[in-house]
């Protein structure tokens, strides 16, 4: 096979790049859905969204793969209670994904990284790439009903990444009421409209908040400004989250055991919002 020289005078190897781009295809082949969970800015919970999505999804018996390419600020492990000892296992040349549950892998940067949770990732576009591309093809994922990936707020590298190399992903896009965070979400949405890629619906998390002495509800952000945003876009709103301190408190912790507090409110809410996605990605694949 050829070489192609870049501008810096490195070499690489035609035949090496065809490998691994074969080697992502095929993994992506064994994946029925993938779903990158996105946001226009930070602050509204859209880690915690794909954190609890993939739990929820390997409760109800799905084969979940969760990939962190939030790889500036990942915070997955710690939200699963993942220890950072806990290292990616290497069996017949590929990487494992760590085990969760025994429906649930994951593989984020911190878990890659040494013990010291505070080390900056300082990284620019081109490896940030060959990374997330790494994440993909060269680790073991196997069959798999849901790839649920985590991406950095906004509309860089990592989403662009994610679209281009997995051209049959769907978009999960996640907001608050508050405006200063619609109107980044417009952009996101027109984000992935340029790229061709499909968005499932919005999530508007952080929508009101139920007063715990005098069960009143509080509307911390504007209201509505979600379904608004989703009505104008010609988009599903697939749910309206109250803010639950105890989701965050136990977030926080490393604990998900909340998610099984079926009267909770919000837990009521994010089912509903878990059924409405297996609905429409069966209609896709089934």
């Amino acid at each position: 096979m050829g070489t192609i020289r870049k501008k810096d005078g490195s070499i690489l190897n035609k035949e090496m790049r065809d490998q691994k781009e074969i080697r992502i295809k095929n993994t992506l082949n064994l994946i029925k859905n993938k779903i990158l969970v996105m946001s226009g800015k930070g602050g509204v919970g859209k880690s915690s969204i794909a954190a609890y999505l993939a739990v929820s999804l390997a409760a109800l018996g799905h084969k979940v793969g969760l990939m962190d390419v939030d790889l500036h600020g990942p915070s997955i492990p710690r939200m699963l209670g993942l220890s950072s000892k806990i290292k990616p296992e290497i069996a017949a040349g590929k990487m494992l994904p760590i085990r969760h549950s025994a429906n649930l892998h994951v593989i984020s940067i911190e878990s890659l990284m040494g013990d010291d949770k505070d080390t900056a990732t300082i990284w620019r576009g081109p490896l940030k790439i060959g990374v997330i591309k790494q994440f993909i093809g060269d680790i073991e994922w196997g069959n798999m009903d849901y790839m649920i990936i985590d991406s950095p707020p906004g509309t860089g590298d990592e989403p662009l990444t994610v679209g281009q190399t997995i051209p049959d992903a769907k978009a999960l896009i996640v907001t608050t009421p508050q405006e200063i965070s619609l109107a980044d979400v417009r952009k996101s949405i027109n984000f992935c409209r340029e790229i061709n890629m499909e968005i499932l619906g919005l999530v508007e998390n952080m929508s009101g908040l139920i007063c715990p002495y005098c069960g009143k509800r509080i509307e911390v952000f504007k209201v509505a400004g979600g379904a608004r945003t989703a009505k104008n876009k010609n988009l599903r709103l697939l749910a309206s989250l109250p803010l639950e301190p105890e989701i965050v408190k136990s977030c926080d912790q490393g604990n998900l055991e909340i998610l099984d507090h079926e009267d909770n409110l919000f837990v009521m809410e994010f089912n509903k919002m878990v059924q409405k996605i297996v609905q429409l990605t069966s209609e896709k694949t089934g």
